[in-house]
């Protein structure tokens, strides 16, 4: 209610004005992927800081391309959205976006200051055509792709490969993700395994195989997986997995997270594991699209959600993890029910044995086996085709009717939970 009063009250300022947008910033985000309390204190903040007012219109959206369309084909004036990495990718070559400008005058550069070595090399292997990500994106969260189980039925062993989603012992107890662009990252890593064992290609290479024989190769390996698949899925796995009508899934470190923690509140041992051949990070980032009109406050929003104090309060409230390697960031999350791993990538050589969840932090020895994705490009339709072929063929009817009726089984347990943290976005 608080929200629809601010867009309200944004709006008819707007209108007032005559559309003057020097006092309104319209920022577009994925739902519940921010502690909204920070809004109201980035318009007194920002005041503070500039001598100037502004009203925060605040929107959201849970499918990335229905964002780019809004902006690429209706030019919505949005000043700051987040996208995911593949998006600001295509951003990037289409000339839909404009570099962030780093002065603030006397207000700290929370931006530079704060950002993660390790994030800052990522956002440097996107493919811009030319231009560098770091220039026109600043990093929010990140996650990576692995394989959550069922310690009573699953081994460690079993799960430290991506070839357990097609190992018939665990027949229709498999839920994999319903994101073509994530599944095949991973099964191509597996399929390229003697070659990236036998130096002829690296992970990173792989990320742009996208021919026919490889969607082909991949369509082959899913086939044998969607035999034994329970159900294919958005949002509805995790819960599956605590309630332990699943014993795997191909899933997001996000949801990961929250599952463990769930679970282990029903007697239930869940794990995540990030498999030998490789596996993906993701990231979402802040961006300043081409049609924007309050560029100023964009600049100084992206800013504000660099600072850590900002920062621990978003991570805590939507359970993901941030891109921020500042050491108020660490010591926040620092837990010694973990074991030490080495997270100097991330947070500088000081944290070299820190106690930190792995899942949400994996440490180095296995963030040096990792990739991340890239848009598909001309190849896109392509593999969403084969997508729906390796799907289409194990959908019965009582396919179906297991997600119904599990799906209003989430509702009802979400109901009875009131659970604290949100479900996690629909990314892809």
């Amino acid at each position: 209610m608080k929200r629809i009063l601010t867009f309200l009250a944004a709006a008819l300022m707007m209108a007032s004005c005559g559309g003057d947008r020097s006092q309104v910033l319209k920022v577009y985000n994925w739902s519940d992927y921010i502690d909204e309390s920070v809004i109201p204190e980035f318009e007194q903040w920002y005041e503070e800081q500039t001598g100037e007012t502004v009203h925060v219109i605040y929107q959201t959206f849970d499918i990335n391309e229905t964002m780019l369309s809004k902006i690429e084909k209706g030019h919505e004036d949005y000043d700051v959205v987040c996208p995911s990495d593949y998006i600001i990718e295509r951003m990037l070559q289409n000339d839909l976006l404009l570099p962030i400008d780093r002065d603030f005058g006397q207000t700290p550069n929370y931006i530079d200051d704060n950002l993660s070595p390790y994030i800052r090399s990522c956002f440097d292997k996107i493919e811009g055509g030319g231009l560098n990500a770091n220039d026109y994106s600043v990093g929010y969260m990140w996650g990576t792709t692995g394989i959550l189980y069922n310690a009573k039925y699953v081994t460690d062993e079993e799960a430290s490969t991506w070839d357990v989603i097609k190992n018939p012992k665990f027949a229709d107890k498999i839920f994999i993700k319903d994101s073509p662009r994530d599944v095949y990252s991973q099964i191509i890593l597996k399929i390229h395994e003697k070659d990236i064992a036998e130096g002829r290609m690296t992970l990173d290479e792989l990320m742009n195989y996208t021919s026919d024989e490889d969607i082909a190769a991949v369509e082959a390996y899913m086939r044998e997986v969607s035999e034994l698949v329970a159900g294919w899925e958005a949002d509805f796995g995790k819960d599956q997995m605590t309630q332990e009508r699943g014993w795997l899934s191909l899933n997001w470190s996000g949801d990961g997270v929250w599952a463990i923690e769930e679970a282990k509140e029903m007697g239930v041992d869940l794990r995540y594991a990030l498999p030998k051949e490789g596996f993906t990070v993701w990231f979402d980032g802040w961006v300043i699209p081409k049609f924007a009109k309050n560029t100023k406050a964009a600049k100084y929003w992206i800013n504000f959600m660099s600072r850590p104090d900002i920062v621990i309060r978003n991570v805590d409230v939507t359970g993901y993890v941030s891109v921020s390697g500042a050491p108020e960031v660490l010591e926040a999350f620092e837990d010694d029910s973990f074991e030490a791993s080495d997270l100097s990538y991330f947070f500088g050589e000081d944290a070299d044995s820190v106690q930190v969840n792995p899942v949400l932090y994996p440490c180095k020895a296995d963030i040096e086996r990792s990739t991340q994705e890239h848009d598909w490009g001309a190849n896109t339709a392509k593999l969403i085709e084969m997508w729906a072929r390796v799907k289409g063929d194990n959908a019965s009817s009582w396919t179906y009717i297991f997600l119904g009726i599990a799906a209003v089984a989430v509702v009802a347990v979400l109901v009875l939970r009131g659970r604290g943290k949100k479900s996690r976005k629909r990314r892809r």
